[in-house]
């Protein structure tokens, strides 16, 4: 297979806002299937702007290829770790520190706005409204609603904003240890200042969140316009059988009805959409490299 570098692949069409991005982040090929989901889903809902993402040099070469077939750009970043062991070891998430790669996201000024999306999100409807927001809109968290989830945010890139989130990390460090807790600070009017800044839970639902308010989300969780698989457990973590188009509970942790019917569509999109692209490249390097074979099997 031929080295992939500074790969752009156009799916514009007339009606294509090219100087507006939605942006997601892969550090490894394991949050590739993330990053392919997300991609996929804002496909499939007619998403009217640019898909991009950002790749550290641990993506292999032929998840970058992959990755060509439904994302616009595909850009190399280097990665930022927090270091921050001792606030990483409190959260019980030691993975989260690379996540401050994300503040690369601020230097793609060829872009005039993006929506920033994690790679364990996954898009239920067209959200191309969220490009009428300002920096920087974000959903409550389900954790601390006086703090945003950074996992779903709108941002004007800035070589300036990067600049000062980078000395501000230098200088602050994060409180969780990720960039969650160092855009927090960072944007730190964002729960007083402009309501206007705040978007409706329905644009980053956390699907594993025990609703302490079941009748809201009877009434409303049926809107939800981008679910967020937070946690350590993802939906590639699970087992999916075809046949019956439902995730396979692993462990002895339970699984909630709604967070299942999350998890199937996924596995769905994965299924239908992403595993006959590994399979189409497979046929592709039969014949060009006979004798070599790309595994298609669940992540």
């Amino acid at each position: 297979m031929r080295p992939v570098e500074n790969i752009t692949l156009l799916f514009l069409s007339a009606s294509t806002v090219s100087d507006q991005a939605f942006v997601t982040l892969a550090t490894n090929d394991v949050y590739c299937q993330g990053a392919l989901v997300l991609g996929q889903s804002l496909r499939d809902h007619r998403a009217t702007r640019r898909l991009v993402v950002l790749v550290t040099p641990q993506v292999s070469n032929l998840l970058r290829v992959i990755l060509s077939r439904v994302f616009d750009e595909i850009i190399e970043v280097n990665l930022i770790d927090s270091v921050d062991y001792i606030h990483l070891a409190f959260l019980k998430r030691p993975e989260l520190g690379v996540t401050l790669t994300k503040l690369h996201c601020w230097t793609l000024t060829h872009y005039s706005k993006c929506v920033f999306l994690d790679a364990d999100t996954l898009v239920l409807s067209n959200i191309d409204e969220l490009f009428s927001r300002r920096e920087l809109s974000a959903a409550p968290d389900p954790g601390w609603p006086d703090c945003f989830n950074s996992g779903v945010f709108v941002f004007q890139p800035s070589l300036e904003t990067h600049g000062l989130l980078l000395q501000h990390a230098t200088d602050h460090g994060s409180f969780d240890g990720a960039d969650q807790g160092l855009l927090n600070s960072f944007f730190s009017n964002w729960s007083t200042a402009d309501i206007q800044k705040h978007l409706p839970f329905i644009y980053n639902l956390s699907s594993n969140t025990a609703y302490t308010y079941s009748p809201a989300f009877k009434q409303f969780g049926s809107s939800a316009k981008v679910v967020h698989f937070l946690g350590s457990s993802k939906p590639w973590n699970y087992k999916y059988d075809p046949q019956t188009g439902s995730v396979l509970e692993e462990g002895s942790g339970s699984v909630s009805q709604h967070q299942t019917s999350f998890l199937n569509l996924w596995w769905g999109i994965y299924h239908h959409s992403i595993l006959p692209l590994y399979e189409n490249i497979r046929h592709e390097d039969e014949q060009t490299s006979p004798g070599h074979t790309v595994s298609t099997q669940y992540p």
